[in-house]
C-alpha cells in the first residue's frame, strides 16, 4: 500500500508534464508532490518529503499569480482567409479538431474576432451573422496557453458593443468543450448552446 502511494504521486508529476495548459500542469503537479511528499514521510526519506513540499509551496505560489494576473487582452476584428487568421488555423489545426470536430477551416464567416495579449494571438472566434444580434459560432477556440476561461470572459464583455447580444453553437462540442460551454454560462436547448450578452446600458 505505502508503495502504490509512491507511484500514484510519481503517476501525477509525470502526467502533469504532458499537460498543454500551465494552469492544469500547476494544480497536477501540486496534487503529484503533495502525495509524494507523504510516500517520502512514510519511508523516512526526508530530503525528498522536503524536495516535495518545496514544490507544492511554488505550484501554490504561480497559481496564485496567474489567478491575479491581469492579461490586459486587445480585441481585433479580422476579414475571413487572411493571413494571420489561416496561419492560426493551420498552427492550431490538430487541437482545433479534437474540440471542434465538425469546424473547417473553409467554413465561411462573417464576424472574425481575435484576442491578443501584448501583440500574441491568443484566441479567435469565427462566425456568422444571424440578424437580431444574435452571431452563430463556428469557432470559439483559445491557445494552450491561455485555456482558463478569461479569453472568453474578455470577448463576451467586449461584444456588445460590436453588435452581438446572443451566441448560438450549433456544433458538435467534445466533451470538454461542453463543459466550457456549460463554464461560461451556455444554457442547451433544442440541441443548440445559447448565450445571452449583457447589452450596453444606455445613457
Amino acid at each position: 500500500m505505502i508503495e502504490l502511494v509512491g507511484y500514484l504521486g510519481s503517476a501525477l508529476v509525470v502526467a502533469s508534464m504532458l499537460m498543454s495548459s500551465v494552469v492544469k500542469l500547476r494544480v497536477i503537479n501540486t496534487l503529484g508532490s503533495g502525495i509524494f511528499a507523504v510516500y517520502a514521510l512514510m519511508i523516512h526519506s526526508y530530503p525528498t518529503a522536503l524536495m516535495n513540499v518545496f514544490l507544492v509551496g511554488i505550484n501554490v505560489y504561480n497559481l496564485i499569480k496567474l489567478n491575479q494576473r491581469d492579461w490586459s487582452y486587445d480585441l481585433v476584428e479580422g476579414v475571413q482567409g487572411e493571413g494571420l487568421l489561416r496561419y492560426l488555423l493551420d498552427y492550431y489545426q490538430a487541437d482545433i479538431q479534437a474540440y471542434f470536430p465538425d469546424f473547417s477551416p473553409d467554413s465561411p464567416a462573417d464576424r472574425v474576432y481575435i484576442v491578443c495579449h501584448r501583440g500574441n494571438p491568443a484566441g479567435v472566434l469565427l462566425g456568422t451573422d444571424s440578424g437580431q444580434g444574435a452571431l452563430q459560432v463556428l469557432l470559439d477556440y483559445s491557445t494552450p496557453t491561455y485555456r482558463d476561461c478569461s479569453i472568453g470572459t474578455y470577448l463576451y464583455s467586449k461584444l456588445p458593443s460590436r453588435g452581438v447580444y446572443t451566441l448560438v453553437f450549433g456544433g458538435r462540442a467534445s466533451q470538454a468543450h461542453a463543459a466550457y460551454l456549460a463554464k461560461m454560462g451556455f444554457t442547451s436547448q433544442d440541441g443548440l448552446y445559447i448565450k445571452a450578452l449583457k447589452q450596453p446600458v444606455s445613457p
